[in-house]
């Protein structure tokens, strides 16, 4: 691999109108993250001197979303071309030297390997000016062609109109990523004209450009899956139904259970353990992490929620962001949880909500705890021991705090701390009034008689 610095220029400035949206096309997400952000992650782990986004419309929402990755924006002002987009890095690029490469904010499956691929075949010994990705889909339909000579080099790359029923039948398409040196990119881009029907200055007439004034161009092959755009509503479902596909058979490759895969859905960054069992209809949000050996069971929702070794979460549990589940604690049915710290044994086995809490080792929470943690305008903390137990039904109204091997009885509301190893009981003593039921039905019955 050559030593030359990288830069990416990612092409984001389109209005992408079929998708319909306030929200912009690279924007919407796969797997819980914005598709533009997948690219930036994949360039982020070549090590690139500088990612430029080239933004258009709606460009307040696409520079807000890769600036905190170090990305810069360079305005395209007028929708003129893909060759007019790439210019308008130029300046993002002033004094930089190296290798260039091309990609598209709404094609996010483009792999590092490939990449790489590219860079490396910009470097081989006949140094091509210009790199091209080419793919052969199941049906080339419309796709513009690349024609190949006979060393191997590109000749040409003709729009399906434009071509000729010979060069109809090549199944070797382009997908509009390329590889240049900066100098040559872009001296070659100062060559490209307008002279065509829409007035648009077209990214592709430098591959004919660089067989007249450089060393002509190149191309290298992949997967057309990989170079798959979005520019739909079911597009996105598909790739999204593409991408999930792939996450769960790494899923079960390494060594964790899905019994039934199609079921599952994975955010972008799901960590999973060894030996993790996920039954039917779980959905990870962003920010999960699953250690060795946990059971998830079926209709459970995780986001933003770590969990130990031997834990078992659900059926129909939420886990929301913040929670930390210990090792071989369990969230049971029907909990919700929510910034909770559930220590080492922990059981909240039903119908329960844990919000803003810490909970000991070995405590246990009956079915029907509710931690009151916000009033309105703040959000409070409860704290339960180690060893404490919660009676069903109890409401725990925050700040208060339980101590270590307390009880806390059936149908309290506690608003005041319970001291270590106490009985905290908060209600009214049950009053029996003998035969009280039997006068009342007998009274009631008679008034709806005399009506």
């Amino acid at each position: 691999m050559t030593t030359s610095p990288i830069a990416a220029v990612i092409l984001a400035a389109g209005s992408g109108t079929r998708m319909k949206s306030d929200l912009h096309k690279v924007l919407h997400p796969i797997a819980g993250r914005p598709m533009l952000l997948h690219l930036v992650d994949t360039v982020a782990s070549l090590s690139p001197a500088k990612t430029v986004v080239v933004v258009g419309a709606r460009r307040e929402q696409v520079e807000a979303a890769v600036a905190p990755h170090g990305v810069v924006s360079a305005h395209q002002a007028e929708q003129l071309g893909t060759g007019h987009a790439v210019l308008q890095a130029e300046a993002a690029l002033a004094g930089f030297d190296g290798d260039v490469l091309v990609l598209y904010g709404d094609v996010p499956r483009v792999t590092e390997e490939t990449m790489r691929r590219m860079i490396a075949r910009l470097h081989a010994p006949d140094a091509p000016s210009v790199v091209v990705l080419g793919f052969r889909p199941a049906d080339p339909a419309a796709y513009g062609r690349v024609i190949v000579d006979g060393d191997g080099r590109i000749a040409r790359i003709v729009e399906y109109k434009d071509a000729s029923p010979e060069e109809r039948t090549v199944t070797l398409c382009n997908s509009g990523l390329m590889a240049a040196r900066s100098a040559d990119l872009f001296a070659l881009l100062a060559r490209v004209g307008n002279d065509n029907a829409a007035g648009e200055y077209y990214l592709p007439d430098i591959v004919e450009l660089a067989g007249a004034h450089a060393r002509g161009a190149a191309v290298i092959e992949t997967d057309a899956a990989e170079v798959a755009g979005v520019n739909s509503r079911g597009e996105l479902a598909a790739m999204e139904a593409e991408w999930q596909h792939a996450r769960r058979a790494r899923a079960m490759v390494d060594g964790a259970t899905l019994t039934a895969p199609e079921t599952v859905w994975f955010a972008y960054d799901t960590v999973l353990g060894r030996d993790v069992l996920i039954e039917p209809n779980v959905v990870f949000g962003p920010g999960v992490s699953v250690a060795d050996g946990v059971n998830i069971r079926a209709f459970s929702h995780i986001e933003g929620a770590t969990i130990a070794t031997g834990a078992e979460i659900g059926p129909y549990a939420r886990l929301r962001p913040g929670t930390v589940v210990g090792e071989k604690a369990k969230i049971g049915n029907f909990v919700e949880t929510k910034k909770v710290v559930l220590g080492k044994g922990a059981k909240a086995n039903h119908l329960t909500y844990l919000g803003d809490a810490e909970v000991g080792a070995g405590a246990n929470i009956g079915a029907g705890t509710i931690t009151c943690n916000y009033d309105g305008f703040f959000k409070y903390k409860t704290r339960i021991g180690t060893g404490a137990f919660i009676g069903s039904n109890s409401a725990l109204v925050a700040p208060v705090s339980v101590g270590d091997g307390a009880i806390v009885a059936a149908g309290s509301v506690l608003t005041r701390d319970v001291e270590a190893d106490a009985l905290a009981l908060v209600r009214p003593d049950q009053v029996s009034k003998p035969g009280w039921a039997k006068r009342f039905r007998a009274m009631m019955a008679a008034r709806k008689e005399a009506k």
